[in-house]
């Protein structure tokens, strides 16, 4: 029977995964109505933020009776009315004989009581499956409702060599139209796209999401010093939210008068820079609940060192700089010993045509001082 359930855990992870970028602050949500022989009567998901949940999706696209029929789907049912009534009294209402859950809600507030009202009316709870998946795949939620703070990734692509650029400054390309279409899809998933002033003024980017039907991520600029031209590309008024940290305002109006669209925040410094801490904090506060950073090296390293980066999704080309003066995608930390070093846990491997996506979960210091 477990082979049964994971297999259509495995479909509700699939279906949740298909409104990436469309449901924050949300989560990723797919449902699958089954019978006794387990055979899949209805399908749904959260589609979009304010719209049903998938529970109630899978309940209005069957077509057939669903009474006495059990549902399965990767996260508890809520219980609690949001901009929707809550999920656990409608599979009550529907008489479901059968839930099975992926993982619980991780909101402490709420954690369990949707399992405990869906017991409490007779109905049979099986929790658990595939509950690894399940968490990978909400873990910007998670960490949302645990933390109150934004999910943060540092994506980044390099040589074998680790080299993001030249001693020049070159950088096009390192990696292939493969993984740059995965850079795509990454933008498409995240509420917000990080860089800095330098990258700003040295790549002149549009950090846009140009994949069909995708939608732009909010473009965020730490710009200390308000320094970078207003008519560069990533102002470009599209209509998506821009923003710029900064620290100084006396150029602010001349800075509005070329690019009005523009929100500036100020941000106090810390030994010398943004205080990457603070920023963060008022990025969440303005509701943006994911970040995906494409910066520099310094940029990167600051974040890593901060203990604010949760993930590093690393591009690896087959290419060899061979340049001990070329950048690389950390830099600015002077260590003597191995044991020094930043620690990941490798959570997945992608082979590309030519290039390998690597996906790490940074090991916060407290982690790595209790190994």
């Amino acid at each position: 029977m477990l082979k049964e359930y994971n297999k259509l855990m495995r479909r509700c992870i699939t279906l949740a995964k298909k409104s990436e970028g469309r449901v924050s602050p949300n989560p990723l949500v797919g449902a699958v109505i089954f019978d006794d022989n387990f055979r899949i009567i209805s399908e749904g998901r959260h589609e979009y933020y304010g719209g049903n949940h998938a529970e109630r999706n899978a309940v209005l696209n069957a077509k057939k009776d669903i009474k006495g029929k059990s549902i399965a789907v990767n996260l508890e049912p809520c219980s609690h009315y949001g901009k929707t009534p809550p999920c656990a009294d409608l599979l009550i209402e529907k008489g479901f004989k059968r839930v099975i859950i992926g993982m619980v809600d991780p909101n402490p507030l709420v954690s369990g009581r949707g399992i405990e009202k869906l017991k409490n009316a007779g109905i049979e709870v099986v929790t658990g499956i595939l509950e690894t998946e399940c968490r990978n795949l909400n873990e910007i939620f998670i960490k949302n409702q645990i933390e109150n703070k934004p999910f943060i990734t540092i994506k980044t692509a390099t040589t074998l060599d680790g080299k993001i650029a030249s001693r020049t400054g070159d950088s096009k390309w390192i990696t292939d139209e493969y993984s740059r279409f995965e850079v795509q899809k990454l933008r498409n998933k995240y509420d917000a796209v990080l860089t800095s002033s330098n990258t700003v003024k040295k790549d002149n980017p549009h950090m846009t999401c140009r994949i069909k039907s995708g939608r732009n991520p909010v473009r965020i600029i730490l710009d200390t010093k308000l320094s970078t031209s207003p008519v560069s590309n990533i102002y470009n008024n599209d209509g998506t939210r821009i923003i710029v940290i900064t620290e100084e305002t006396t150029c602010e109006k001349n800075f509005k008068k070329h690019a009005p669209h523009v929100e500036i925040i100020k941000c106090p410094l810390k030994n010398k820079y943004i205080d990457l801490e603070y920023a963060v904090s008022l990025l969440y506060k303005s509701g943006i609940r994911s970040i995906l950073i494409e910066a520099g090296g310094i940029l990167n390293n600051s974040f890593i060192q901060c203990n604010l980066a949760d993930n590093l999704i690393q591009f690896i080309a087959p290419k060899i700089l061979s340049d001990n003066q070329g950048l690389s995608f950390a830099q600015g930390c002077k260590r003597n010993k191995i044991s020094e070093c930043n620690n990941l846990i490798i959570t997945s491997t992608k082979r590309l045509k030519n290039d390998i996506m690597i996906t790490g979960r940074f090991l916060k210091t407290e982690q790595q001082k209790g190994k």
